[in-house]
């Protein structure tokens, strides 16, 4: 299910980029079938104790209401957030539609991560080619521990204004290389943190009736989101530096979101005019 509404999202935001009549509802399209997959996952997350995605989906109601309220009239700052939306699917979509390509780039960050742990005296063993091990402790490499959403996202973002070629690859070299260490460095964390059990506090919370979970809780699901949120804050401000034009649109976005939100609070009666 997860996976035929990401194919819609991919479908409806590429389609949106070539130029005739009814691009604006692609766009559309593709906005809520990204939000349909967000909650169909809510399940999974929930019995894993990540509370992080739950709190996205809530936050894209509103999100998804003022999107789609300027793209039926084919708003142009909704419209090239839609296309930079293509551009980070088009990234995206060959690693998560073609298994071979997707389990060579886990493969890579499986074989990256073991020689990380190695280094800092941590050897594990390998009992399937994406299953790391280590003191009773089993750790999945999937496509979503590799970056490779997070380095799709922000290149699509950073394409979504006109930039000459010395910027575009002044981006990249920011965004894919640093996100990829970056990711191998929390990979290498979580996996330590897990099988070593360095957080086993607050089970009522952290646990999900496995043992040890907690660690891997507090490894994943809170220390290193919290820190990939600040990582993803950063690279966007040196983003800003490295193409002025993309702060001035990151700009006009806020501006239409703040300018809805507002709107409906003053409706609702919870702000004054």
């Amino acid at each position: 299910m997860v996976e035929a509404l990401i194919f819609l999202a991919c479908a409806g935001f590429i389609g949106s980029v070539f130029p005739f009549r009814y691009a604006h509802l692609l766009a559309a399209g593709g906005w809520v079938a990204i939000v349909a997959a967000l909650f169909t996952e809510l399940p999974y997350y929930f019995s894993v104790n990540n509370f992080l995605y739950p709190t996205f989906a809530v936050l894209a109601i509103p999100f998804l209401a003022i999107t789609l309220r300027h793209l039926f009239r084919a708003d142009p700052e909704l419209m090239q957030l839609s296309r930079a939306a293509a551009l980070a699917f088009l990234i995206y979509a060959p690693f998560a539609f073609i298994p071979s390509l997707g389990d060579w780039l886990i493969n890579l960050v499986v074989g990256q991560v073991i020689w990380m742990l190695e280094m800092v005296q941590l050897p594990v063993s390998l009992p399937v080619w994406n299953i790391v091990a280590r003191n009773g402790f089993r750790t999945e490499i999937i496509l979503g521990c590799t970056g490779i959403q997070s380095i799709a996202i922000l290149l699509g973002v950073a394409a979504g204004v006109r930039t000459t070629l010395r910027q575009k690859v002044a981006a990249f070299l920011l965004i894919a290389p640093v996100i990829y260490f970056l990711n191998l460095v929390r990979n290498t964390f979580v996996i330590a943190a897990y099988t070593e059990q360095w957080f086993p506090y607050l089970s009522e919370i952290a646990s999900n009736g496995e043992y040890g979970y907690e660690s891997f809780f507090w490894a994943h699901n809170v220390i290193s989101e919290i820190l990939a949120l600040f990582v993803l804050i950063a690279l966007a401000y040196e983003l800003f530096i490295i193409i002025p034009g993309l702060g001035d649109w990151a700009n006009d976005l806020y501006t239409i979101y703040r300018d809805d939100v507002l709107a409906i609070l003053q409706r609702l009666r919870l702000v004054s005019r």
